[in-house]
């Protein structure tokens, strides 16, 4: 007689129905006013790196960026300049439009909460030395988290793929889930996940424009890749990374 399938719990179907608003539950809603969190992350006792003010005009046409995305496997390994550092940053959580009670960025977020935070794993970047890296969004500067080379621990913590190797510098995206849930409860997760998309997406279509690869990851080792930022698990999860730099066949070096 065989032995009984087990049977996987089905989480994501459970997550879509437990996240559900309905009218009738939505009525009595109230946020969790006396619980937000700070919409920025800072490391104020680490060394800093200010970037150059980013680039926003010019470029191609945005249908022929949107027509030539592809993702890049294909890296040569050669640096990019702060320059094109600062814009891939500004294009994915750069300060847009400040008013009297808002900061807004460059990609879309839920309630304007801005529950993604931005780390670098710097490979090879012109006036930055290999490291981990924070993007400090109000200032638009890097803070210096950990220095050397990370390149492989990173690529083990992401399935062995090469291109977080070879690449110029790895961005990865984690969220300060309190950020959003004091106002969300349970559906913060499902605007995190859209908020990171959003991100990502926008870092996508920069780096096309600047002529570089880049190539999105979603399949790593949670745990250790948090780890390595040494942020805590349940309170700032990893949500997705990126591979970024000069792909095969480029012949200018990127500045």
């Amino acid at each position: 007689m065989s032995a009984e399938k087990k049977t996987e719990p089905k989480i994501g179907e459970e997550f879509q129905r437990l996240t559900r608003y309905f009218r009738e539950t939505l009525k009595d809603w109230t946020p969790a006013w006396d619980a937000q969190e700070s919409l920025y992350k800072t490391y104020p006792e680490a060394s800093g790196l200010d970037l150059p003010e980013a680039e926003v005009s010019g470029g191609e046409p945005l249908w022929s960026v949107i027509a030539a995305r592809r993702s890049c496997r294909d890296f040569e390994g050669r640096p990019i300049g702060l320059n094109t550092l600062s814009q891939l940053l500004w294009a994915c959580q750069g300060i847009t439009l400040r008013t009297r009670n808002f900061e807004f960025r460059s990609s879309p977020s839920a309630g304007a909460l801005y529950p993604v935070e931005t780390y670098l794993v710097c490979n090879h970047v012109d006036g930055a030395e290999s490291g981990l890296y924070h993007y400090n969004v109000p200032g638009h500067r890097l803070e210096l988290l950990k220095a050397g080379d990370l390149r492989e621990p990173l690529m083990k913590a992401g399935l062995m793929q090469p291109v977080l190797f070879e690449c110029s510098v790895t961005f990865l995206w984690t969220a300060v889930v309190g950020r959003s849930s004091w106002k969300y409860n349970q559906r913060a997760y499902r605007y995190i996940y859209l908020d990171a998309g959003h991100i990502a997406q926008n870092l996508c279509l920069a780096a096309e424009t600047l002529g570089m690869g880049c190539c999105l990851v979603g399949a790593f080792f949670d745990e250790e890749v948090n780890q390595l930022l040494e942020a805590e698990i349940d309170r700032e999860p990893i949500l997705y990374l990126a591979a970024v730099g000069p792909h095969q066949g480029d012949s200018a070096e990127m500045r």
